[in-house]
């Protein structure tokens, strides 16, 4: 019975040490790759891919930029090697940490930037094994008046489906009644698009792009430069 309950004793220890090798080893990974004047501002670890092991995702934080990382572990037999999955920049005037998060091997990152205009963003990025890859599958952005000076507008796209809403977010109440309200929501299907993660759409812009013809970001715009 001893030598029985000895073999899962040492498959754990085995696995807890394999594990803890992992994380020291991307803790090197992020250390070397960050660059003067930058510090991790956010990071997870998590499986991406589906394939079992823990990758991970952080955020390189400097004075004037901000970028995301993504690197798979790969394992092979006992030896594990790291390898970059994908990164892309986020607007570098922050107005608190990204939150990263993990969802069914979706990696989450909620953004929000700006001053008292803001733009909230959330992209979701989904991780391919074979190619060693993370796509980008959806992609909401949320422009408004922190003080409610300003009418804003909102997108939420999927790329899987293909799946586009837009709508203007009218003013309603005033002072501590303040709110927005959707208006002129619009649901249209675009093509199915496969973009890599450095290929990721600046959220700002392509909120622009997407309200192009009635004029509503025009519009949000010239009002959040008079603010």
């Amino acid at each position: 019975m001893r030598y029985l309950l000895a073999f899962p004793a040492a498959a754990m220890l085995v696995c807890s040490a394999a594990a803890g090798s992992a994380s020291r080893s991307v803790d090197a990974e992020i250390a070397a790759k960050l660059k003067p004047g930058e510090q991790v501002e956010a990071r997870i670890d998590a499986d991406f891919n589906g394939d079992g092991e823990s990758d991970a995702a952080w955020i390189a934080a400097g004075p004037d930029r901000r970028t995301v990382h993504v690197h798979f572990v790969l394992r092979k037999g006992a030896d594990l090697r790291h390898v970059p999955a994908g990164s892309f920049a986020l607007p570098s005037d922050r107005l608190g940490p990204a939150d990263l998060s993990v969802n069914k091997d979706v990696l989450v990152i909620k953004d929000l930037t700006g001053g008292t205009t803001a733009l909230a963003a959330t992209y979701r990025f989904r991780g391919e094994a074979a190619a060693a890859r993370m796509r980008l599958i959806g992609l909401d952005a949320r422009l408004y008046s922190r003080t409610f000076a300003h009418e804003g507008a909102r997108m939420s796209w999927n790329l899987l489906t293909g799946d586009l809403i837009t709508a203007r977010l009218e003013l309603t109440g005033s002072g501590d009644d303040a709110a927005y309200r959707e208006a002129g929501t619009k649901r249209v299907r675009r093509p199915i698009a496969v973009i890599d993660m450095e290929s990721t759409p600046d959220a700002e812009a392509e909120l622009a792009a997407m309200l192009p013809s009635t004029g509503q970001f025009q519009q949000v715009s010239s009002a959040a430069k008079r603010e």
